[in-house]
């Protein structure tokens, strides 16, 4: 979750989460607890078309190396997993 300012003293939070389309073509979003009913959220879809082929696929991979939202993200799952792979 990351929280940025919004307009005045207020705050907006941007929750992100990847989900696939489903056969019915519906999403069903679960909203944290700690936000008040009866807030407005805004719900913006970005739809992105999977790769094709492999080599699109290889491609993709070897750009994300140089992403540094998906690097920030890499690390922070990899420093998740160090207390798991204390007791193995």
């Amino acid at each position: 979750m990351q929280a940025q300012k919004g307009k005045g003293d207020k705050t907006m939070e941007a929750i992100k989460k990847i989900v696939r389309v489903s056969k019915d073509h519906e999403i069903k979003i679960k909203i944290p607890q700690y936000i008040p009913e009866n807030e407005i959220a805004e719900v913006i879809l970005i739809i992105k078309k999977r790769p094709d082929n492999f080599k699109q696929k290889i491609n993709e991979l070897k750009e994300a190396m140089g992403d540094n939202l998906f690097l920030d993200d890499l690390k922070e799952i990899s420093e998740d997993f160090k207390a798991v792979d204390l007791f193995q």
